[in-house]
């Protein structure tokens, strides 16, 4: 169970930087006068804030239930 729970947080947090890299690229683009639809930025960032928000309640989760154990001393 430990382990797949790592697997998921790793995932997430890649997908948070795809999603990070993708609003990038949607603000460096130059605008173009189609009507096709293209997401905004802040579609992409919004997200990545939302990922955020649930990778930390997964860890504080993880931490409560002893999936895993932070570190006594970090010196």
């Amino acid at each position: 169970m430990v382990l797949v729970f790592k697997i998921a947080l790793v995932f997430m947090l890649l997908f948070i930087v795809f999603n990070l890299a993708k609003a990038m690229v949607q603000m460096v683009k130059e605008p173009s006068n189609d009507t096709e639809s293209v997401k905004p930025m802040s579609h992409y960032l919004g997200r990545r804030v939302l990922l955020s928000a649930i990778v930390v309640l997964m860890l504080i989760i993880a931490l409560t239930s002893g999936w895993l154990e932070p570190n006594p001393r970090p010196y």
